[in-house]
């Protein structure tokens, strides 16, 4: 996953995009409090973090898409990805952005769990919902892009992996619930 780094009126324009995409998901969904992110009244909302899949504008909007058709419930982040930023906990909402940096899925995690690549299972791999959903397939896959992202040297079959599970709350196909 990419923080989408942003500049200037550029940054303003896309942070409006957030703040609206935010605003009609929450009524969309009924959530007039949301205690993790809200402050004590609705101008004190805080939208959450918005980022992209992947490295590029290809993968962010071909991963993306699978999450929008139901196929891609889980992503793998390598651990040393995160730095200094804190790692996703259950209950974490977050808003994914297309290649054009525009708001376009609200999720949820729902598990998460660091474990080194070589132990990842096949369940997961199904999850991320990408290729011919494999383990074979995942590991091929994640090791190019890590090697890429990461350099040669970087890459081990040991190494921390970050896998979350999550799930699609906004848009939904579902009937609107009410607004508080």
């Amino acid at each position: 996953m990419t923080e989408q780094p942003t500049a200037g009126v550029e940054a303003d324009t896309q942070d409006t995009r957030i703040a609206d995409f935010w605003e009609a998901a929450r009524g969309h969904l009924g959530w007039g409090k949301l205690d993790t992110v809200l402050g004590e009244s609705v101008d004190g909302a805080v939208a959450p973090p918005a980022w992209s899949f992947g490295d590029d504008a290809r993968l962010a909007d071909e991963l993306l898409a699978l999450v929008l058709a139901g196929r891609k419930t889980a992503t793998s982040t390598a651990l040393v990805e995160f730095g200094a930023e804190p790692l996703p906990k259950v209950g974490d909402v977050s808003i994914v952005l297309d290649s054009a940096g525009d708001p376009r899925a609200l999720l949820r995690t729902t598990a998460v769990e660091v474990l080194p690549f070589d132990q990842v299972g096949a369940d997961l791999a199904a999850a991320e919902g990408e290729d011919d959903l494999t383990l074979e397939s995942w590991r091929r896959q994640h090791e190019v892009y890590w090697r890429r992202v990461l350099g040669d040297d970087a890459f081990s079959s040991s190494m921390d992996v970050v896998t979350e599970r999550f799930e699609l709350v906004y848009p939904t196909s579902g009937p609107t619930p009410a607004v508080d």
